[in-house]
């Protein structure tokens, strides 16, 4: 699909050349899928399979090294008293952080807890492309596995989808390192500026035109961040991008997903969507801090028979 980067007049062409999305069919097969009931057996295998998918995120200014190493803590032994408990897939800081988080995690044995950073002047990316380069840069130096990048939503709702499209290249070039391996890159749309379905689904597509290994719904920072609706439209992006390419592209909600029902709901559409396949933490993750303890405590009901409670988790 060379041709359709190959200009500004030719990727907005295509872009704009998108199907429509239709609200109200996305939104009712969201909400359809929403009511499957996973019970016994297969919850548990959900439970477990969440937790391996969660990117244990600590965002904060307040962040300090006690806090980060604490939260890697957590990630590779979620529930210390029952170390059959998956770990997380990856610890998600701020660049600073990044070293602080692969010293804790050092020696950790396997399977490898990521780490991944922020970049690109997060959440808001209101800075001047050098700077957001060299905001990557220092992240993948410090030994970032995985790069979270934010989009410049100015430059998209006005249109320049070249100028994203570039962006989006640059950064994925500079997450590359001098051995040949390269931090994985997840591109961040904030769908709740985005506005509309159509944009999301143009996004999506420039987004892995331009090199994404994942697409990322929000920061977390915002009043609208990962639905049901948006979350799925994503999944039907990567789903018909392989189909045309044949490369195969990950997708991370992120922000509001807090309980274990709304974890499974959004595994149920992966699996109806794209198939067993994308059920990895390699291909679908959830962006979160809170998601984990309800998952533990869902866990810990599963195996007891009784609900511990807040109490028997630790505070993030």
């Amino acid at each position: 699909m060379a041709d359709v980067t190959a200009s500004d007049a030719a990727l907005r062409r295509f872009l704009h050349g998108l199907p429509g999305v239709d609200a109200v069919g996305l939104e009712g097969r969201a909400a359809m899928l929403g009511t499957r009931s996973i019970k016994t057996t297969a919850k548990a295998y959900a439970i477990d399979l969440a937790i391996s998918m969660i990117d244990l995120t600590t965002l904060e200014g307040a962040d300090t090294p006690g806090k980060v190493r604490a939260l890697c803590a957590k990630g590779v032994h979620p529930d210390p008293a029952d170390r059959t408990t998956p770990r997380v897939a990856a610890i998600c800081v701020y660049p600073d952080m990044v070293k602080t988080a692969k010293e804790a995690l050092s020696g950790a044995g396997s399977p490898p807890v990521h780490v991944a950073s922020v970049a690109t002047a997060f959440p808001a990316g209101r800075a001047s492309l050098q700077v957001k380069l060299a905001d990557t840069a220092d992240a993948v130096a410090a030994g970032a596995d995985e790069v979270d990048m934010v989009i410049d939503r100015g430059a998209f709702l006005s249109g320049r989808y070249m100028q994203v499209f570039e962006e989006i290249k640059a950064v994925k070039q500079t997450c590359g390192r001098a051995d040949g391996t390269s931090a994985h890159l997840k591109v961040i749309f904030e769908n709740g500026e985005l506005a509309t379905y159509d944009n999301i689904r143009r996004c999506s597509w420039l987004a892995m035109l331009a090199g994404a290994d994942f697409i990322k719904t929000s920061t977390g920072k915002v009043a609208v961040n990962a639905t049901p609706p948006n979350t799925l439209l994503m999944l039907e992006a990567v789903r018909d991008f392989r189909a045309a390419t044949g490369v195969q592209v990950g997708v991370k909600p992120a922000g509001g997903i807090r309980t274990t029902k709304d974890a499974i709901k959004y595994l149920v559409m992966v699996n109806e969507t794209l198939g067993e396949e994308w059920l990895s933490p390699q291909w679908f993750r959830f962006g979160a801090s809170s998601l984990l303890n309800d998952l533990l405590m869902q866990r810990q009901k599963l195996s007891s028979g009784r609900y511990s409670g807040p109490d028997y988790v630790t505070v993030d």
